[in-house]
């Protein structure tokens, strides 16, 4: 089960000090991007989002960066930033601090970055407390579903377009799992928001 518009009493259960969206007064969105890079997959995403002029964050994992590093080194050649996921794509809630904390440090040597995601937004409050001093953890506030195999792309799309807002954290994934619904809902959602004059950008 996952919720695709977080809640503020959701953000609460979580500790602080976790970014769940960019304050601004302007027309910005920030698109993100888990669990890369894959060869196909990741530069299909670098294609729509050139077409639109659009930057956006990836959240790395660092097998898959060790595996492909050019793909990763073409992410940061078209001016898009990254982020740690960890180096096996492993959940907080079920990994000791120690095993958790080596695994980031692990994939900390191919991704070069302050920023990190745990995956599935699992953290617990000790993980973040150690992680805080050395990286931003951003978390999102609009969830596309692309991973559901349930869900279709229009609904996909649907869930990105209905529930982002100015500021919004975006997340998509470029993985396989995805690719049947992200390759509808990402085209689309580039052209809805630039045609209504937001601009995509990445997070700092």
């Amino acid at each position: 089960m996952y919720v695709v518009k977080t809640a503020w009493w959701l953000r609460k259960l979580y500790s602080p000090g976790l970014t769940w969206t960019i304050p601004t007064d302007k027309k910005e969105i920030f698109l993100t991007f888990d669990d890369g890079p894959h060869p196909t997959i990741t530069p299909f995403v670098l294609q729509c989002l050139q077409q639109y002029n659009a930057k956006a964050t990836f959240f790395c994992v660092g097998k898959n960066v060790t595996q492909y590093p050019d793909i990763y080194q073409q992410i940061l050649d078209q001016g898009h930033t990254v982020g740690n996921h960890t180096h096996d794509h492993i959940n907080g809630w079920k990994s000791g601090d120690m095993v958790y904390l080596k695994n980031i440090t692990l994939a900390q040597q191919t991704i070069n970055s302050t920023l990190f995601r745990p995956p599935y937004g699992r953290i617990t409050r000790s993980q973040v407390k150690e992680l805080l001093p050395r990286f931003k953890v951003i978390m999102w506030d609009v969830l596309s579903g692309d991973f559901d195999l349930s869900l279709s792309p229009q609904k996909c799309f649907d869930n990105v377009v209905t529930n982002t807002t100015s500021g919004s954290i975006i997340v998509f994934h470029d993985s396989e799992k995805a690719l049947p619904r992200l390759a509808f809902a990402l085209p689309k959602s580039l052209e809805f928001f630039a045609g209504r004059g937001y601009v995509m950008k990445a997070i700092s």
